[in-house]
């Protein structure tokens, strides 16, 4: 089941297939408002789709479909038979829940993005300050993840019997969340003028961001913030530049092709180095976010709004906590039920 050379990470990815809420039962009003959920959230860094796609249960609906859908595009591609390789995963993806939620996450965005836009050069500060807080505590997400599967493999080792001492947090994860983290804060600390909203940097960016689907915790328009590209993305949208989003847009398609399956790839057999690492990129991040920042982003000491920058920071801490705590919650009853059940939802 496991590597040798990695113990603890093929399995890690599992705990999220048996408490996966593929079976819950969706309606179609209620799609469209998770759609404009997700959508809504993914203009605000910090807050990210994924973690509000689990909150509301669709989270493995939408990355499965993602997969069949990626898969189905390759046979059709590639072979070998391909109209009928195509339909077969075509067929394993979940419409009902797919393309309402599509439409919502568009329109949402679309109508978002303008005031977004507005705020974000109004009040530069404290809308970092909120942005400050929500990511700090986003960090939690791959953190606990990652711990979940070090106990789910722990769990699997003694029920067949094997040692779990072995599976624990290992230096070279600590070694990896620091390298990210160091390098990521080098990266954001370039003037923003190293970004240009040029194709051969936006489409790269957007294959980045798009990734950000795949994770709860990782906001994509936070990795558009440190790229520099946040505003003249959310700008392009509220204008309707279909120059740029064109451009974005091919980016997110090859993202979905190649950086999501292979961030996929990673969470099922590097599950515990690859969280350890995305959780550096978060904490790096944190240096595009403060508060007190010239348009070089030069580092400033806090300024007479300090007072208000610091309850911000705090209100954007406690909304995603409030979410991570619904988001347990959630998960913790559906594991009731499906006890109840007997495992009848369990692959």
């Amino acid at each position: 089941m496991s590597r040798a050379d990695s113990p603890a990470e093929p399995a890690a990815e599992s705990p999220a297939e048996p408490t996966a809420p593929a079976e819950r039962p969706t309606s179609l009003l209620g799609n469209l408002v998770r759609g404009a959920l997700i959508g809504a959230v993914e203009t605000v860094p910090g807050v990210s789709g994924g973690t509000v796609a689990l909150v509301v249960g669709i989270y493995h609906h939408i990355i499965d479909s993602a997969a069949h859908l990626i898969s189905a595009l390759r046979r059709l591609i590639t072979g070998p038979e391909r109209r009928a390789g195509a339909a077969e995963h075509l067929a394993l993806v979940h419409w009902r829940v797919v393309i309402p939620v599509a439409i919502a996450m568009v329109l949402a965005v679309f109508t978002v993005a303008g005031p977004m836009a507005d705020a974000m050069e109004s009040h530069p500060t404290l809308m970092r300050a909120v942005f400050f807080g929500m990511v700090l505590a986003s960090v939690a997400v791959p953190f606990r993840m990652m711990l979940q599967g070090l106990a789910t493999e722990r769990f699997r080792r003694v029920a067949v019997g094997r040692d779990p001492a072995e599976v624990r947090l290992r230096p070279i994860h600590l070694i990896g969340g620091i390298l990210a983290a160091a390098a990521t804060f080098l990266l954001v600390s370039l003037p923003p003028a190293s970004a240009e909203a040029h194709p051969l940097v936006l489409v790269p960016a957007a294959m980045v961001a798009v990734s950000a689907l795949v994770l709860p915790g990782l906001s994509g328009s936070f990795l558009l913030l440190t790229f520099g590209l946040y505003e003249p993305t959310l700008r392009a949208v509220d204008e309707l530049d279909l120059a740029y989003l064109g451009v974005f847009a091919l980016g997110m398609v090859l993202g979905m092709v190649v950086v999501v399956k292979l961030l996929k790839w990673l969470l099922d057999h590097r599950h515990t180095i690859t969280l350890a690492v995305l959780s550096g990129v978060m904490v790096g991040g944190l240096r595009t976010l403060w508060p007190w920042q010239d348009e070089a982003r030069v580092l400033l000491a806090p300024g007479d709004d300090a007072g208000l920058a610091a309850l911000l920071a705090l209100a954007g801490f406690a909304v995603v906590v409030l979410l991570l705590v619904v988001d347990t919650r959630a998960q913790r009853r559906f594991l009731r039920d499906h006890d109840a059940h007997g495992g009848a939802v369990r692959s």
